[in-house]
């Protein structure tokens, strides 16, 4: 209903703007009228004109179709608008689109969803409830600037960053290279990062203003209701941690992160995989990955907890990995009884479908489709290395419910998106879910822990 009126008094705001604005206009015409010739209207006027018109067109249909149907179908109508406007996206210059779609995010020009998750995708990781297991991995909002609008997406979980401790600008533009063909991005970014003052900052806010509402919902809210999120809003967030490329203490900058982020976490993720920061790469070695995820742990640990206890610490690894590499995270993560692996980042190879395509000699790491059967195969593996004891998180190549499906059945309890997103917008979220749960159904699940795994067994 509120956001029916919203509509509403924004459709007549607009048209009493107009209205105004043509009487201001048309007595100003006849007075010049008088004494001049008439004008000769550019053709870009007449197109702004046009434009003008089938927007608030557009305004109109939107009201009236608001007032007629209730919110939740209303906000299916909104996810699918925006399938118009998505498109437009792919004329700009990719960071340039990126912004945007942050921006946009930050001031709640997206949809939000006022649908229920499916019951069969609801399930509980780490103690922490999230509505399904589809969420935004780390990269899109790396300053915390939109926590609330991507949440309001329908997510069950964000994850923000790589923050670093210092700002930094990350490594010279251009650095985001599109492969439209092949539903891939080529990306060196090299953690370009507000810093963890500005991000803290954002967070505080975010945090202070979820527990104000918490309170004033309280009396209104039902002793026997499931609620599901975290310290953010509706779903579950994530701060993902980074190191400065000019850092010769990379613990030391890990460390800091933990001090300053975690009490705004859900979870935390220590990214030692981005192919973008010279010798990062080094630290997924055995004996370098055991001292870094100690001095991290009890770094969390010195920290004081309530009743909820420290936020679980999961690892981010490279799919560019040997088996015995994998053997030695595997070792690392049960002996320190890590809280979970996120599978993966992106890669530095260059998988034969994209090989013909001139954009793939960029430097940097690959995302989107042409990674999925790569890191797929390396979540399968770490699943079966782990023997299923740690909760690993699927990315890379996730485009359809049938992909985050297939990295359930791989190992992952939960899946992330990023660069479909980024092609496939807001409408892509409610799609991916809806395929996902048609297909735990078809396949006789009655929830995601049913599916998790069965492929590794």
């Amino acid at each position: 209903m509120a956001g029916r009126i919203a509509v509403s008094r924004f459709i007549k705001e607009c048209l009493t703007k107009n209205l105004k604005s043509t009487t201001t206009a048309a007595a100003a015409a006849r007075h010049y009228c008088s004494a001049a010739p008439k004008p000769n209207v550019p053709h870009s006027s007449r197109k702004g004109r046009l434009l003008t018109g089938a927007t608030i067109g557009m305004l109109i249909g939107a009201g009236a179709y608001a007032s007629t149907v209730d919110e939740a179908t209303f906000s299916g109508w909104l996810f699918n608008a925006t399938k118009v406007v998505n498109p437009f996206f792919a004329l700009l210059d990719p960071e340039v689109a990126h912004r945007l779609a942050v921006s946009a995010a930050a001031r709640g020009w997206v949809p939000r969803e006022k649908r229920t998750d499916q019951q069969i995708l609801e399930l509980e990781v780490w103690g922490r409830r999230f509505s399904n297991p589809i969420g935004l991995s780390a990269g899109f909002d790396k300053n915390a600037e939109a926590v609330e609008g991507l949440l309001g997406l329908g997510f069950g979980f964000v994850e923000v960053g790589s923050v670093t401790p210092i700002p930094q600008e990350g490594n010279p533009k251009p650095r985001i290279f599109r492969l439209r063909d092949q539903g891939a991005l080529i990306n060196r970014c090299g953690f370009n990062s507000e810093g963890i003052v500005a991000v803290a900052k954002r967070l505080g806010a975010q945090h202070g203003k979820r527990k104000l509402d918490e309170t004033s919902s309280t009396s209104t809210s039902s002793s026997d209701e499931v609620k599901h999120g975290g310290k953010a809003g509706p779903g579950i967030l994530g701060v993902n941690i980074g190191k400065n490329k000019t850092s010769e203490d990379a613990a030391a900058d890990y460390v800091q992160g933990v001090h300053t982020l975690s009490q705004y976490a859900d979870y935390l993720v220590i990214n030692i995989s981005s192919p973008n920061t010279p010798g990062l790469r080094q630290l997924q070695g055995r004996k370098q990955l055991k001292d870094l995820v100690k001095k991290v742990q009890a770094a969390r640990d010195e920290m004081q907890w309530g009743e909820e206890g420290p936020p679980p610490l999961l690892v981010k690894i490279a799919p560019d990995l040997s088996k015995q590499d994998l053997e030695d995270i595997a070792v690392v993560a049960l002996a320190l009884r890590l809280d979970g692996l996120i599978i993966s980042n992106t890669t530095i190879s260059r998988p034969e479908v994209v090989q013909s395509n001139p954009v793939s000699k960029e430097t940097g790491g690959l995302s989107g489709k042409p990674l999925f059967d790569l890191s797929t195969n390396i979540l399968k593996d770490m699943y079966i290395l782990t023997k299923g004891r740690i909760p690993l998180i699927g990315c890379g190549g996730v485009s359809s419910g049938e992909d985050a499906y297939k990295k359930i059945r791989a190992g992952a309890s939960l899946v992330q998106l990023y660069t479909a997103f980024a092609y496939g917008g807001p409408a892509l979220i409610p799609q991916i879910k809806a395929e996902l749960a048609e297909c735990l159904e078809r396949d006789g699940f009655k929830s995601v822990y049913e599916a998790v795994g069965v492929d590794c067994r």
